[in-house]
């Protein structure tokens, strides 16, 4: 069997280095985490998603139970983001590439 072909429990078992990044994947896996690990790795590029003007707005960030709450320092842009829900939530799922949420909740 060729080194590429080799799967990682394979080279773990043979006593084989593996890459730290199939280590890191599949600890994250273990633990369940990978699932949080995706989301804030997509709300990480909140910048890149919305803009800017948005971006410097945002006060707080996050997701839970499939819902991101943006909480915003602006009244209008707050309003504004209002009409524009289902942008968002496909933008921020696109990003992940998987859907991560759902809805999307301003305050």
């Amino acid at each position: 069997m060729s080194e590429k072909k080799k799967s990682f429990d394979d080279r773990m078992r043979s006593g084989e280095s593996a890459p730290l990044k199939d280590v890191f994947e599949r600890i994250l896996k273990a633990y369940q985490w990978d699932k949080k690990y995706n989301e804030l790795e997509v709300l990480g590029q909140w910048e890149e998603m919305m803009g800017k003007a948005v971006a410097i707005r945002t006060t707080k960030l996050f997701i839970d139970n499939r819902v991101l709450f943006v909480e915003l320092n602006s009244s209008v842009m707050r309003e504004e983001l209002q009409y524009g829900k289902e942008v968002i939530i496909q933008r921020v799922n696109q990003t992940a590439g998987q859907k991560i949420i759902d809805d999307v909740f301003f305050r």
